[in-house]
């Protein structure tokens, strides 16, 4: 019994020690090797987190950088993705845009037709329309002024167009529109200012018709205007007469003893005033004034009006 029991001892305790052996036994030589859980967590412990992978994409950048916890609980910056690969030919523009630049959607106006400064036949032609409309005051001249700037802006304003005064496409238009072709009389004048409505009396017989308002002298023959021409008056220190009178006396080539001046195709009407030529009216047009007179700047017009009136034909002056 004794010898059974011992033996039974020592085949108990040499399975224990086969049994433990079987667990941990590897080759000679090797090293034990570590259980899996105890071999994850030392790689998480040890291996440095993995490097972002770094690829050509046309996708748009990554956002913004975002603190995650690491494994030991402190927070670190994950890399972002490197910034896209830039060239040196210049950025080609894009296909569409929602909102396009001023100068995709608005295109240049085009340059004025007309502006101040202008002259020639087409000024000519606008102030002749301009007139018609009643936005200008004066004769045709063919220079674009002030004075034509200010009766432009006043027609565009009245059609509802910007008024900057210079005569655009849409301008023109309107006019036409407004408006019929100018005759040769309305584009070519025979004076600067418009000529007044006659006075009553000269609408009968044969008649010099003189206005100070439009500063005009129309020879009438029973109503009807036969020539027309600018004339200019005296000063307020001597003003020409008005009234009715009758031509006195004609002079071909007078010279003015009284002031020592020519009075060509002078025609006396009252006392020493007299309808003639004037060299100064010519050369510096209404910055000066006669001495009384009645002066004519066109020497054709006042040559051939002299060979027409004569002695005894009306002045009216008014």
């Amino acid at each position: 019994m004794p010898h059974r029991s011992v033996g039974r001892t020592a085949l108990a305790a040499a399975a224990v020690v086969l049994l433990g052996a079987g667990c941990t036994a590897h080759p000679a030589g090797a090293e034990p090797r570590a259980s899996a859980a105890t071999a994850t967590e030392t790689a998480a412990a040890t291996t440095p987190p993995a490097a972002p992978s770094v690829t050509e994409s046309t996708s748009p950048p990554a956002p913004t950088p975002t603190p995650t916890p690491s494994a030991g609980g402190e927070e670190t910056e994950r890399p972002s993705a490197p910034p896209a690969e830039t060239s040196s030919a210049p950025p080609e523009p894009p296909a569409s845009s929602a909102h396009p630049t001023p100068a995709a959607s608005r295109p240049a106006a085009p340059p004025p037709m007309l502006r101040e400064g202008a002259q020639g036949p087409k000024v000519r032609e606008l102030q002749a329309r301009l007139r018609q409309a009643g936005h200008f005051d004066l004769n045709p001249t063919g220079y674009y002024g002030p004075v034509t700037t200010a009766s432009v802006s006043a027609f565009q304003r009245r059609r509802g167009l910007p008024a900057g005064g210079q005569v655009t496409e849409a301008t023109w238009s309107a006019l036409t529109a407004l408006t019929k072709a100018p005759t040769r009389t309305e584009l070519y004048p025979p004076t600067t200012r418009p000529i007044s409505d006659p006075d009553p009396r000269c609408l009968t017989g044969r008649a010099l018709c003189i206005s100070k308002e439009s500063r005009t002298l129309a020879w009438m023959v029973d109503g009807k205007v036969v020539s027309a021409m600018d004339v200019r008056f005296g000063s307020e220190l001597t003003p020409t007469r008005e009234g009715e009178f009758g031509v006195t006396f004609k002079s071909r080539d007078h010279h003015s003893t009284l002031y020592d001046t020519p009075m060509p195709y002078a025609m006396f009407f009252s006392g020493g005033q007299a309808v003639h030529y004037s060299a100064d009216f010519a050369a510096n047009g209404y910055n000066g004034a006669s001495h009384g007179c009645v002066n004519v700047r066109d020497k054709g017009k006042i040559a051939a009006l002299f060979e027409q009136v004569g002695v005894g034909e009306k002045v009216i002056v008014y």
